[in-house]
């Protein structure tokens, strides 16, 4: 789950970049809204994108490490805007608040 969450702030930050699937294409920008407009964490078992998935087992201390470096390179006045390979093209306010919720989402993992 640390890998998973280091390679999607990774996406977050621009630094990996992955094509927009048909399906964000069509849906991507109406899930965004809805996302952003409440404070309701992310539902369990949301999908993921599939180059975020991650199958083999890592060294758990470095990875933290690694995250939390990523997570301190979020910068909301200068950040980039991106392309999510879902919702499509997100302002550094969507970005912000998708990257809140994801981590969230998986801190809430360790706790039930």
């Amino acid at each position: 789950m640390v890998r998973h969450c280091s390679l999607s702030e990774e996406m977050m930050l621009g630094k990996t970049k992955y094509k927009q699937n048909w399906m964000g294409v069509l849906f991507g920008k109406m899930a965004l809204k809805g996302i952003m407009r409440n404070e309701k964490p992310m539902m369990r078992n949301s999908p993921t994108v599939p180059g975020l998935k991650v199958k083999e087992t890592g060294h758990f201390e470095a990875e933290k490490a690694r995250w939390i470096s990523l997570m301190e390179e979020h910068d909301p006045v200068s950040g980039p805007e991106i392309l999510h390979p879902f919702f499509g093209k997100m302002t550094r306010e969507q970005i912000g608040c998708l990257v809140y919720k994801h981590m969230d989402h998986h801190l809430r993992q360790f706790n039930g």
